[in-house]
């Protein structure tokens, strides 16, 4: 099914990658020179509109002026994540459980496209799917962080665990500092839907869990903020200077 994804950066990413564009459609007086210039190199249709043609398609949404038509986002099966590992490599998956920000979800994966995250998984219920929001939150990184949707999180835990992998969740019941881990091992990071956390059986199968200390007068950080956060000392643990 074809979808209209939006926003300049993302779309830039589009024209210059192998994905598929059938048509880029413009707003009238935007400055979009750039975006052009791609589609007539790339011999792809335009047209011009309003910003009334704009909102028909996609809503009133900061679309920047410009969007593009392309096939559908598709997941990935976890199998072919796993199995396209790098060899040599440690292997890190994100697991999402029940987050439904859309925003959340693009901003995470620009993230893991930036550290080198091998996949995403998103449960298939109570949870925000690939969209033409999270293209454009991304920036583009959708087009290269491989997501796979699965219909039970915690089998799909077992399953990885079997396979050699330690799963480890940002929560607070029983938790370490996360600087005091060692991330140096097949790791699946899970994190948790932004206003209840971990579920109860998916928490069960983490091996252990980790929380970031806080001095503020807040309790909690933005489910994307606190993801980075996390990443980035993943990638510091296996990457020291």
């Amino acid at each position: 099914m074809k979808e209209w994804i939006y926003g300049k950066n993302t779309v830039r990413e589009l024209l210059t990658g192998p994905r598929q564009v059938y048509e880029v459609m413009i707003q009238n007086q935007s400055k979009n020179d750039d975006i052009v210039k791609l589609c007539r190199k790339n011999n792809i249709k335009m047209r011009m509109t309003d910003k009334n043609g704009f909102i028909k398609l996609v809503g009133n949404v900061n679309h920047q002026g410009v969007m593009a038509l392309i096939d559908g986002y598709d997941y990935t099966p976890l199998e072919d994540i796993v199995r396209n590992i790098p060899e040599g490599k440690q292997p890190l998956l994100l697991m999402l459980d029940g987050m439904e920000d859309p925003h959340n979800l693009g901003a995470i994966i620009r993230t893991c496209d930036a550290i080198g995250v091998d996949g995403v998984i998103i449960g298939k219920k109570r949870s925000v799917g690939l969209n033409a929001t999270v293209a454009k939150v991304s920036t583009g990184a959708i087009d290269h962080v491989p997501v796979a949707q699965v219909t039970n999180l915690s089998r799909t835990l077992d399953s990885l665990k079997k396979e050699g992998f330690w799963v480890v969740g940002c929560e607070l019941d029983n938790s370490t500092d996360y600087r005091a881990v060692d991330y140096n091992m097949p790791l699946v990071l899970v994190i948790g839907s932004e206003g209840f956390g971990i579920s109860r059986l998916v928490k069960e199968h983490c091996d252990m869990n980790v929380i970031l200390p806080m001095v503020g007068h807040v309790n909690s950080l933005n489910a994307s903020v606190a993801t980075a956060v996390l990443l980035y000392q993943v990638y510091n643990s296996r990457h020291p200077l």
